[in-house]
């Protein structure tokens, strides 16, 4: 199974160029031509012809984030929502975070890394991935 959405198992292609807008090395948010978030396709597509699908912008979900999610959480449906109440602990009030950012070293923007943060705050390197229905032949 590949490591990331691209199909590969790194984040670099064979010629030694970035796959995907991320921070490459500690402190070099430059490194890949991005210093923050830039405009989409601007990396090579995905083999299903998407981009950008991990790195940019982290995704928000609409999953609810636990630590225990996988002891609990079935291969078929593996989405978890609570949409937490104003009077819930914060620990309720956090969803998951997929794919990494422009922020991010490139660990976070692997397919089986998740992360979190909470419900009620906005932050500029989360954003959503925009998937639309294929209408044609």
């Amino acid at each position: 199974m590949a490591s990331y959405p691209w199909g590969g198992n790194y984040a670099r292609d064979a010629n030694g160029c970035f796959l995907a807008n991320f921070k490459p090395y500690r402190g070099a948010y430059n490194d890949d031509t991005g210093t923050m978030t830039m405009r989409v396709a601007q990396f090579r597509p995905n083999d299903f012809g998407l981009f950008d699908m991990a790195g940019n912008v982290a995704e928000w979900t609409s999953s609810a984030y636990n630590p225990s999610t996988n002891t609990y959480v079935s291969d078929i449906n593996s989405n978890f929502e609570y949409m937490a109440r104003k009077d819930d602990p914060d620990i309720l009030k956090c969803k998951v975070v997929k794919g990494g950012s422009w922020k991010d070293i490139y660990y976070y923007m692997q397919c089986g890394v998740r992360t979190y943060e909470y419900q009620y705050e906005s932050r500029a390197y989360i954003g959503f991935r925009c998937v639309r229905s294929f209408v044609g032949d």
